[in-house]
């Protein structure tokens, strides 16, 4: 059961509004060291609970020389880059110079050691602070970590990039990187309550990342506010063009009720008072079933999932096998089961499948589609992360999605809203998605305004 928090006990929802922190920075109003002082005290303070961070004993001392460097290379105001000095969480597969990489396992550091992720260089070159190493379901597949959700700690925070939500929305980091296979990073985000962006597949570099299923490795950010998702997205994708605002409210199309049966009560009845709701401030919306063959999607992805999965493992497991945990060993297993015959079926549904939907989207006459974000709110145990399956089909797509808080469930949990645009689409989806917040009044806290109502687990 939850109970409220007493006076003892800090308060864990917190999330660091970007649009804020981050002019600040730049214009030296705020110093760096003591927002790295901030941060550190903060993770000191309530991650002995959330439990988002790998822990790094030599934390405090490591940022602050980051911050001198920082300094070094950009003394002035003027000229500094756009994520200067943010606080930001690197999930635990993504390798980081200076930084052991462990995905999660007990497999020896030296073995999944590499060059930095070129995701890392991306953000350091434009002034991010690598916060540390956060914790990530076991290979980014489904053993779950530690991590626990800030609203309720008797909670999953969802997965697998577990740690890098939780550290937003506890006010430990204020971005936070996350990979997505399946949900990982839409999921966490809409268990969580902060923001998340998954890149369209492709338009981020994923060197330097250990794979999990390369057909569908994806990565993505958290953050408060879509202010941080825009800047970490011109950071860090290729090609990346800024776009105005647009013309006229696109067209959303909601999918089929075959994918909504999917979730449960309460996320549907927030669904659809939120398409309501943006009905009535004059977005055109309707039926959209751009997956008319869902089954087959799920079949597919999981005979790709498994077997690329087997594959990426296949040294490793073979040399360490007793450090991997018993669901990931069974998943690894199960794709070295499959033919070489049935996954290349698989991918030539995969490779139609994306070819087509473009042609799906303009034929159900839509810009963007609009789902929950998840199946449910995060569901009691940390044993298990929750289901993907509001996720699925669009990165087995390929697709850019955003999932934005605003509602709750009946236990007041979060609950969020996914907007999900066509293959290349990031730009535009990202500045959609700022006029849908605020239709469905997504919130923004700040640490001088901790929300109201915040719950501690009882463990």
């Amino acid at each position: 059961m939850r109970c409220n928090a007493d006076m003892a006990t800090p308060s864990l929802v917190r999330p660091l509004p970007f649009r804020e922190l981050a002019g600040t920075l730049r214009d030296g109003s705020s110093d760096v060291h003591g927002l790295v002082d901030d941060i550190c005290d903060r993770i000191d303070e309530v991650d002995s609970l959330v439990h988002a961070y790998v822990d790094e004993p030599s934390r405090r001392a490591r940022l602050h020389a980051e911050a001198d460097r920082l300094l070094d290379r950009w003394p002035r105001p003027k000229g500094r880059p756009a994520l200067f000095g943010i606080p930001t969480a690197v999930k635990d597969v993504v390798r980081v110079d200076g930084l052991d990489t462990r995905a999660g396992s007990d497999v020896p550091a030296g073995v999944l050691a590499g060059p930095q992720a070129e995701l890392v260089h991306r953000l350091r070159a434009t002034g991010a602070l690598v916060v540390g190493k956060s914790v990530t379901a076991e290979f980014a597949s489904a053993a779950a970590g530690p991590t626990r959700n800030p609203h309720d700690l008797n909670r999953t925070p969802g997965g697998s990039s577990s740690g890098s939500a939780a550290a937003v929305a506890a006010g430990m980091a204020v971005l936070g990187t996350g990979t997505q296979t399946i949900g990982s990073v839409v999921r966490p985000a809409s268990f969580c309550g902060v923001v998340g962006w998954k890149a369209t597949y492709g338009r981020i570099p994923m060197d330097g990342v250990i794979a999990h299923s390369p057909s569908f490795d994806t990565l993505g950010f958290f953050g408060a506010d879509l202010e941080g998702m825009v800047a970490a997205a011109e950071a860090t994708c290729d090609g990346w063009t800024a776009v105005g605002s647009a013309a006229g409210l696109p067209t959303l199309g909601v999918p089929s009720e075959r994918y909504l049966a999917q979730a449960d009560d309460d996320a549907l009845a927030a669904f659809r008072e939120q398409v309501d709701r943006l009905g009535a401030a004059g977005y055109h919306v309707r039926q959209a079933d751009v997956v008319p063959d869902l089954d087959d999607v799920l079949a597919h992805n999981l005979v790709i999932n498994r077997f690329e999965l087997a594959r990426t493992h296949d040294e490793w497991f073979g040399s360490h096998r007793g450090c991997y945990r018993d669901i990931t060993a069974a998943a690894i297993e199960h794709g070295r089961s499959i033919s070489v015959t049935d996954y290349e079926a698989s991918m030539r549904h995969l490779v139609a499948l994306r070819a087509g939907f473009v042609g799906r989207l303009a034929t159900c006459g839509v810009d963007f589609l609009v789902a929950p974000g998840a199946v449910g709110a995060a569901p009691v145990g940390i044993d298990h992360t929750g289901d993907p399956a509001m996720a699925l089909p669009w990165t087995y797509a390929g697709l850019p999605a955003v999932s934005l808080p605003g509602a709750t469930s009946s236990e007041e949990m979060p609950l969020g809203l996914q907007l999900v645009g066509p293959a290349g689409s990031d730009e535009t989806l990202l500045a959609a998605a700022r006029d849908v917040a605020a239709v469905v009044e997504t919130p923004s806290y700040s640490v001088a305004e901790p929300r109201p109502a915040d719950r501690i687990g009882t463990i």
